[in-house]
């Protein structure tokens, strides 16, 4: 076992026989060698670089590093904010303009969604009494007529309670079939400003004013600001990462419908977000084979400590957010031509292939601190007010994500999460 795999253990939180065995297995099946020798020495010539970038010493303190890139995110969201000639978020006018940068850097998206008419027949036979009463209608019948459907289901998110929803509503979804599912485009919206009010809990519970509807082929943005730094920045990364969820989600349905028995149940287990809560391994794989387990979750956001983070594992999640960094990127890009050179760089390439790199540096008092150079981590803790050191979620599960397609590549990241998903692990 060399400094490598230890290493990479360390920071990971996990045994390190799971990498021993990882590089092990996938270097017989692949022939690839040296691979985590290699990914170590990727990720400290990364922060070398990066930290010279900003200016301080691979000696600085965990303080001193987690500082300056917090201060980087605030400067990159000065820029990506002019860039987008300075959007209010609580005017819906201004992100509709967000939203049609965001559309020409994704482009137009098909995707098996459930139907509209099916849609309608769900609100009728269960009417969403609160929505209902919010909007000031008579009945379901009335508010069907006058509103628009995919704000209604919008609303059911953040107007009725959970209880209602996952007790009576998605009950329902339980007698869908293929048949009531149909092609249609992706939708990005920003809802009318008559849903604020109703949606304030929502708001302040999420801290965020974005969310999506995987069934109904739709992202959605409640016209609302919340003044804080990294505003604009986490939201635009956020839509671009639904923009990545949904279609392979859709994907997901597609696949499920070949098989009419089990469709509305594997349905009711994607939209749930299913994961495998029993070590599937009764006893050690064959051949030396390595379980990996596919979790479609952010476990960490729960329990930090929970038992599926230490084990070998690939996550959806990782890869919504390595595109929709990527389109981050590719958006500022696109507004630099649209400027014609007044924005003179791509700031915004400094997070590039970055949301796997971390590493440990000491505080004051000379223990070793876990600092994560992904860029939803540091801006989750501008937006959190810059608690220190406080979100590496991200980079952990973009680590687990980063190990595997050494050895198989991104399409293989892809196939075997889509593959193995409902069943929650594959062995290798």
């Amino acid at each position: 076992m060399s400094e490598a795999h230890e290493k990479l253990a360390r920071i990971l939180r996990t045994d390190k026989d799971n990498i021993l065995k990882i590089d092990e297995r996938c270097s017989e099946v692949t022939g690839k060698k040296g691979v985590i020798e290699g990914l170590v020495g990727e990720n400290e010539k990364r922060i070398s670089e990066h930290l010279e970038m900003l200016g301080i010493s691979r000696d600085a303190s965990s303080k001193e590093v987690f500082a300056s890139l917090v201060v980087k995110a605030e400067k990159d969201e000065k820029r990506l904010r002019a860039a987008f000639g300075n959007p209010d978020a609580s005017k819906p006018e201004d992100l509709t303009r967000v939203l049609q940068v965001i559309q020409g850097v994704v482009g137009s998206k098909k995707g098996f969604f459930l139907k509209e008419e099916k849609a309608r027949e769900f609100l009728t036979k269960e009417p969403p009494k609160k929505v209902i009463e919010y909007l000031g209608h008579s009945s379901v019948q009335e508010m069907l007529e006058k509103e628009d459907l995919f704000e209604i289901y919008s609303a059911l998110r953040f107007v009725e309670d959970a209880e209602w929803m996952n007790g009576v509503f998605f009950r329902q979804y339980e007698t869908l079939t293929p048949d009531d599912f149909e092609e249609r485009e992706i939708r990005l919206k920003v809802l009318d400003k008559k849903w604020l009010r109703a949606a304030d809990h929502f708001l302040k519970h999420k801290l965020h004013n974005i969310s999506h509807l995987k069934e109904m082929g739709l992202v959605f943005v409640i016209p609302a600001t919340f003044g804080i730094s990294g505003e604009i920045l986490r939201m635009t990364s956020l839509i671009f990462h639904y923009c990545s969820e949904v279609p392979y989600y859709s994907d997901m349905f597609r696949t499920i419908s070949e098989i009419w028995a089990s469709f509305a149940s594997n349905l009711t287990s994607l939209l749930r977000g299913d994961v495998i809560d029993r070590n599937p391994r009764a006893r050690e794989p064959e051949e030396n084979r390595v379980l990996w387990l596919v979790v479609q979750r952010y476990l960490a956001k729960d329990d930090p400590n929970d038992w599926r983070l230490f084990v070998p594992h690939i996550n959806p999640e990782a890869i919504h957010w390595l595109r929709a960094e990527e389109n981050l990127i590719e958006a500022l890009r696109l507004r630099q031509l649209a400027d014609k050179g007044k924005i003179k760089t791509n700031e915004l390439e400094f997070w590039s292939r970055m949301d796997w790199v971390g590493d440990f540096f000491r505080d004051d008092d000379g223990n070793d601190i876990l600092i994560s150079f992904d860029l939803v981590d540091v801006v989750m803790s501008l937006v959190k007010k810059k608690e220190y050191a406080k979100f590496l979620y991200h980079h952990e599960e973009a680590l687990w994500n980063k190990i595997f397609m050494e050895y198989f590549g991104r399409e293989g990241l892809v196939k075997f999460s889509q593959e193995h998903l409902l069943r929650g692990y594959f062995e290798i």
